[in-house]
């Protein structure tokens, strides 16, 4: 009993954990070599197109559709982060992570960008990802921040309370050691679900890589 319940918490604690997947891109030496530079994706935006709301490609196709909104406060807790970008990337409803390439990059094909407003709004129209059962991947939404003069980081991933891979053991780590306000428990309103989750900058920062 023992090791299965290690081998539970060992499969809560990988699932967890933040998988950003990194872009390639090429480099080419002054020598004329070649080597592979890794940049967080969160820079792969349009600056013109950026705003408070964004929605992930094939959010129309999807029968789970959702609508996750909040506001980003600085560390304080109270006052609103203007102008923060928050990015999300993550798997399709079967729970695949659809891996596409562009100018000799990888990326993830269901992302999104959002800078919050004055008021440090913010809003994702996106859908519940699925679970990949081979591997007893949790239904997550990948989240990172980038705040003015700041290198980018990520956060802990936003879970879903109706997963069914989401164990009681995951849920008794998470209410000891972790933040429970990850687990979202949208609502369904008119035809679509909807969920608040505010962030509080510096808090909660995934530094697993």
């Amino acid at each position: 009993m023992k090791n299965i319940n290690a081998l539970l918490y060992f499969i809560c604690l990988v699932c967890m954990n933040h998988v950003s997947i990194a872009q390639e891109s090429v480099n080419t030496l002054d020598d004329g070599s070649t080597n592979f530079l890794e940049r967080h994706p969160i820079y792969d935006y349009s600056e013109v197109q950026l705003n408070h709301t964004d929605t992930i490609p094939g959010f129309d196709s999807k029968q789970e559709k959702l609508k996750i909104s909040g506001t980003i406060f600085k560390s304080d807790g109270i006052t609103p982060a203007v102008d923060v970008i928050l990015f999300i990337e993550q798997a399709d409803e079967n729970g695949d992570f659809d891996l596409r390439e562009q100018d000799g990059k990888r990326y993830v094909y269901n992302r999104g960008w959002v800078k919050t407003d004055a008021n440090g709004h913010y809003t994702f129209y996106t859908y519940i990802p699925g679970n990949d059962r081979r591997y007893s991947q949790l239904q997550q939404l990948y989240p990172s921040i980038k705040e003015a003069s700041k290198p980018e980081y990520d956060i802990a991933s936003f879970l879903f309370d109706e997963d069914p891979l989401l164990s009681k053991l995951c849920r008794k780590r998470l209410a000891k050691k972790g933040d429970p306000s990850r687990v979202l428990k949208p609502k369904k309103v008119d035809g679509l679900l909807v969920v608040q989750k505010d962030i509080i900058l510096g808090s909660d920062v995934n530094t697993t890589k």
